[in-house]
């Protein structure tokens, strides 16, 4: 009998056929309970940027603890740490000036900018600018607000209607922006939320200048334009910190998560730009949100040990030359087995199968020939992997899904 609730789990299966035990990691890889070694193609769950089984990270984390593990960030509290982290991520912001307000997570961060987004609206007498609008497949975390936003229905069956003041449009037509906000107006759209790639949706990449587009359409239509960056943010666009960076889309607000620690401990935080803090800075505003772990002490000496460290190993760099290395997972698009390969921006690829239901038994079929790797989207397995990965190991990750497929 197992006492553990897994997320995102048909728990009959597991309880049916066991849970798979990663045991520790070191680098790409991971090994379970039997010293078996499986190359871990997703980073866990795209947030080991740097690789496992870093003693960097937990030196820093234990000497933190021992002098204080963390103690509020509310009022006018906090601690040298979480100030320090605050004033490194504001100086790397897409933004220059940006505020930073930390969460738990990523879903905290989403949550936290629906709420901003609206709030700020209200600060500027506004207040009928209640709706944020998302994308079809995209994915914002499984708060109640995330997952009203995001545009995976199967993530919102059975829960009734989560939130009303939520829409989707479709995920690669700016024009199908502009004809929502035709359709219900401007004056009542807080803000659109953009993952630059889309993630757990199925490993989406942008069209050529939609990025560009849709932030043009929010910023001449006066709605905040908020990119989702817990997946692509502290590096895995490859060559910049973020995605926003990469491609000028200097957002009103940007969510982060994942590889803010390289999820040697839950943190996120979000970005907001010196316009959108104004109001709340001025002077007399109280605003009424915040979490007991946000600024987690500990958390703030994992993430700046994991800026460190990538810095000084050049992982920003790292993680383009995989965006070109990856390229060669191509060559499974040949197999009558797979639909698509969708590669080459980022440290992020998808392999995509002909037949959706094909992906759970290839994920246990993978971990036969030593490779890890998890669902996406509708039938797509996911390829996220630690920027530490070499392209020798890149060409076991190929040979593994090559094997895997028959």
């Amino acid at each position: 009998m197992n006492s553990l609730w897994h997320g995102f789990a048909d728990m009959g299966a597991v309880e049916r056929d066991g849970a798979f035990v990663v045991a520790r990691g070191a680098g790409a890889y991971i090994f379970d309970q039997a010293g078996n070694r499986y190359l871990d193609a997703t980073a866990g769950l795209w947030f080991t940027n740097i690789g496992h089984g870093r003693g960097e990270i937990a030196d820093a984390v234990a000497a933190q603890l021992r002098t204080i593990a963390h103690y509020s960030n509310f009022g006018d509290f906090t601690e040298p740490a979480t100030q320090e982290l605050a004033e490194r991520l504001s100086a790397l912001a897409p933004v220059p000036g940006s505020k930073i307000f930390f969460t738990s997570g990523g879903s905290d961060s989403v949550d936290t900018a629906v709420k901003l987004a609206r709030r700020y609206w209200h600060e500027l007498g506004r207040s009928g600018k209640t709706v944020v609008v998302g994308r079809r497949m995209a994915y914002h975390g499984m708060h109640v607000a995330g997952t009203a936003l995001a545009g995976i229905p199967g993530n919102r069956e059975g829960y009734g209607r989560l939130m009303l003041d939520a829409r989707t449009v479709e995920w690669d037509d700016a024009k199908a922006l502009l004809a929502l906000i035709e359709e219900i107006g401007a004056e009542r759209i807080a803000a659109f939320f953009c993952e630059p790639i889309i993630g757990a949706g199925g490993v989406y990449l942008p069209p050529e200048g939609y990025l560009a587009e849709v932030r043009r359409i929010c910023r001449d239509h006066e709605i905040l334009f908020v990119a989702d960056e817990v997946v692509t943010g502290f590096g895995r666009i490859g060559g910049a910190w973020f995605a926003s960076s990469r491609f000028g889309l200097e957002p009103d607000l940007m969510t982060t998560a994942k590889g803010l620690t390289s999820g040697y401990l839950p943190m996120g935080a979000v970005f907001v730009a010196p316009h959108i803090a104004e109001p709340f800075f001025a002077g007399g505003v109280w605003w009424r949100h915040g979490y007991t772990y946000g600024g987690h002490a500990g958390a703030a000496a994992a993430a700046l040990a994991n800026l460190d460290i990538i810095e000084r190993e050049g992982l920003l760099d790292a993680a383009l030359r995989l965006e070109s290395s990856l390229r060669d997972l191509s060559v499974l698009a040949d197999h009558p087995r797979v639909a698509e390969v969708r590669s080459g921006l980022g440290a992020v690829a998808a392999v995509q199968l002909a037949d959706p239901a094909e992906a759970l038994p290839l994920v246990k079929t993978l971990r036969t020939h030593g490779i890890s790797s998890r669902a996406a989207g509708q039938g797509a397995m996911q390829i996220s992997p630690a920027f530490v990965m070499t392209d020798d190991q890149v060409v076991e990750l190929v040979e593994g899904f090559t094997r895997a497929l028959g």
